[in-house]
């Protein structure tokens, strides 16, 4: 039997062969339905006898080398189970791509929802139930900051050493790829790029201490529990790698939705929620970090998402996005430029 959405995704039967193999308790298959995975991931839940699960594999299109990812988020999240980070629990993982075409691994199903999607009842009519919940997005990346990545087994994941002085080329080198799209002329527009970039560069951190890094840590990668205000899970590992968590710290400030902000994500209802300044302190109770550059890492983060967000908008020019979406992504590009200029 091969699930009707797509079988080249997902053979139902490979799949059940699989994990009768892997020893996972027996049952039917039933309760299919394919969830919002992204563009270059795709996300299926399904129950198995009385288990309920969750597969994750890469799209048949990525734009990445999505088997990679997957063998990457694989080992993240198993590193994780004995921690207390909230995350989807890993089950069971397949590095191989014989039995579905692609690597892919099975995780529990967490209940919860995304703010930036719907905010649900109790928390809908609550602003101190809000205030937690943002609250509760800083402390749970502070637990992250705080496990030992040698200790879960996770020592060469990364390549620390030198990790914030490759950041500015990295990104830059990104920036100038954009070139080949001929149509492409968003760096005129784009406020101070190689102002940014040398203060950058001129004051990065001489030390920092390695830890586990997210790499793409906002509200649309957490999940909230249906009832309380924690975080019931972070999502999409994608990123993760062995680097500076304080660039993690950076990214959750730079991204949170402000009222004041027409190209950022809006919450609705937004009272109640945390300022970024509020976020830091939270952040700062849980954590024995140096905090004392973290106006450097926000500027940093500035610098990496206008660029990441300007390359939607470079492939819109040449009809490989699209149009709206691009030039959307084009004023926050500035937006996130004007703000790290002011930061300077």
């Amino acid at each position: 039997m091969a699930i009707a959405v797509d079988s080249e995704l997902v053979d139902v039967a490979a799949l059940d062969t699989w994990m009768t193999e892997k020893g996972l308790p027996a049952g039917e298959v039933r309760d299919v339905a394919v969830l919002d995975g992204g563009t270059q991931n795709f996300l299926l839940s399904f129950t198995r006898g009385a288990r309920q699960y969750v597969l994750r594999r890469p799209s048949l299109h990525p734009l990445t080398n999505g088997n990679e990812t997957m063998r990457r988020e694989m080992r993240v999240l198993g590193a994780l189970s004995d921690t207390d980070v909230p995350h989807a629990r890993l089950i069971a993982a397949c590095p191989s791509t014989e039995v579905l075409g692609a690597s892919f691994y099975l995780m529990e199903r967490v209940p919860g929802f995304n703010a930036l999607v719907r905010i649900p009842q109790p928390a809908a009519s609550q602003p101190e139930l809000r205030r937690h919940m943002g609250l509760s997005v800083a402390e749970s990346l502070a637990r992250l900051g705080r496990v030992d990545y040698r200790a879960v087994g996770l020592d060469d994941f990364g390549k620390p050493e030198g990790f914030l002085t490759r950041q500015v080329s990295r990104w830059s080198g990104m920036l100038d790829s954009y070139a080949k799209y001929e149509s492409w002329r968003g760096h005129q527009d784009i406020p101070g790029v190689a102002q940014v970039g040398r203060w950058l560069d001129d004051n990065c951190p001489r030390e920092f201490t390695p830890g586990i890094l997210h790499g793409d840590y906002t509200l649309a990668n957490v999940l909230f529990h249906p009832t309380t205000p924690a975080v019931s899970a972070i999502l999409d590992w994608e990123m993760s790698t062995i680097g500076d968590p304080l660039l993690d710290l950076g990214w959750l400030l730079t991204s949170w939705p402000r009222p004041d902000d027409p190209t950022s994500r809006k919450l609705e209802p937004a009272d109640g929620f945390p300022t970024p300044g509020e976020l830091l302190e939270q952040y700062r109770a849980g954590t024995t970090r140096d905090l004392s550059a973290v106006d450097w890492y926000v500027v940093l983060a500035c610098y990496k998402l206008g660029i990441v967000l300007e390359g939607t908008y470079a492939r819109s020019c040449v009809g490989k996005a699209p149009e709206d979406l691009g030039r959307r992504f084009h004023q926050r590009t500035i937006a996130l430029f004007e703000r790290a200029l002011t930061l300077l």
